[in-house]
This record gives C-alpha cells, sequence and structure tokens, in this order.
C-alpha cells in the first residue's frame, strides 16, 4: 500500500492513538475511509447544482488556498457573492446568482466543504484549464 504523509495536531493524534491504539492503525482506517466518503459526497452533491453552476463554483475557488476555520457553508456563501458581484462569474458561465446561492444555503457544513474542496482541487489538478471543467465536472 502506498505510503502518505499527513499533517496532524496533538489532539488528532490523541484522538487516532485513543480509538485505534496506534497513529498508524488509526490513519490507515481513516484516511481511505475519507477518500470514499468525500467521491460519495461529491458525487450526490454534484446532482444539485446544474453544469453552469458548478463551473461557476470552480472559477470562484481559483487561487483560492482553503483553511480548516473556513469549512463552513457561510464561507462558501461568502465566496460565491463575492466571485459572482467583483468576476460575475455567474454570468461567465451562464447560472443564475440566485439559485446557486440557494443551493448551498441548504448545503450543510460538511457538504460545503466538500464542496470547496472539490472546487479548489480543479485548479492544481493535472486539468487545470477552463477548457476541461467539463470533463473535471463528469469525472467522479
Amino acid at each position: 500500500m502506498p505510503q502518505v504523509a499527513a499533517r496532524i495536531n496533538q489532539t488528532q493524534e490523541r484522538w487516532l492513538k485513543d480509538y485505534f491504539r496506534t497513529k498508524s492503525a488509526g490513519a490507515e482506517f481513516i484516511l481511505p475511509w475519507a477518500v470514499d466518503t468525500f467521491f460519495r459526497a461529491i458525487t450526490t452533491i454534484k446532482q444539485i447544482f446544474a453544469e453552469s453552476e458548478l463551473k461557476a463554483l470552480i472559477e470562484a475557488h481559483r487561487n483560492v488556498r482553503l483553511q480548516p476555520e473556513n469549512a463552513r457553508t457561510s464561507y462558501l456563501l461568502l465566496r460565491i457573492a463575492d466571485a459572482c458581484e467583483m468576476n460575475k462569474v455567474h454570468e461567465l458561465y451562464g447560472a443564475s446568482k440566485s439559485s446557486l446561492e440557494s443551493k448551498i444555503q441548504n448545503l450543510n457544513d460538511t457538504q460545503a466543504t466538500a464542496l470547496m474542496i472539490w472546487a479548489a482541487a480543479f485548479w492544481v489538478s493535472k486539468s487545470c484549464s477552463t477548457d476541461d471543467m467539463g470533463e473535471y465536472i463528469h469525472a467522479y
């Protein structure tokens, strides 16, 4: 199995040791589970949005570095409102700003975070070109 070096804080390390006896045993369980859970969530969440809205979401996360403290629905709403107001991303891709915001408001924090991670990941992926957005949207 390939090795992955993750950065965790002391609280997370203690949690892994408490629940799984060792940090490695915990990581070997949690990481694959988290990846599988993320992709299942993204598959479901993407069905809520039109392709034009997903493209606007991706565009709104260009050059954005996500921080754990911003992993919530309110941050995603702010990010989209700013991107629509300042850069007209909704108009660029033919999405309705009000529809986009309404759909985001119905997401819980975990769903919004998954969507932000997915959108930001596009810009560091191998297919990091606006020409490849449609392919990225339909890939998972």
